[in-house]
């Protein structure tokens, strides 16, 4: 699972928070539990070819239009990356539940605590 991510460390934490509890709360309700093998956060894609800052510029102009005269303080381009072993069915539940808790309005407007993208 890859999330592109416009972030300072807090919001970091936050979101490996929500990955943490997404899938806690699936290993609750099934007999296979799905494992997280491992949680990353890249600068670099595609061997270093590529930074994450030009992958994922639209974030930080999200964050500078939702936040308009603020300033982006630490906050950075990243992707998470998490490997986790599972079912399908099991990897889009958790990966719902993530967006889902990334961005409680839905498609209402709203600021973004931490803009994200997920292909």
């Amino acid at each position: 699972m890859r999330i592109g991510l416009y972030a300072d460390e807090a919001g970091l934490v936050w979101v490996r928070g929500l990955v943490d509890q997404a899938v806690s709360t699936r290993r609750l309700h099934r007999s296979r539990s799905p494992r997280t093998l491992e949680v990353d956060i890249a600068r670099f894609l595609q061997g270093g070819r590529l930074a994450t800052a030009e992958m994922y510029d639209l974030l930080a102009e999200q964050w500078a239009i939702e936040h308009e005269g603020e300033d982006s303080g630490a906050r950075e381009p990243v992707e998470l990356c998490v490997r986790l072993v599972c079912s399908l069915r099991t990897w889009r539940a958790i990966r719902k539940e993530i967006l889902g808790t990334l961005c409680p309005e839905g498609m209402e407007p709203h600021l973004c605590r931490v803009p994200w993208c997920t292909a």
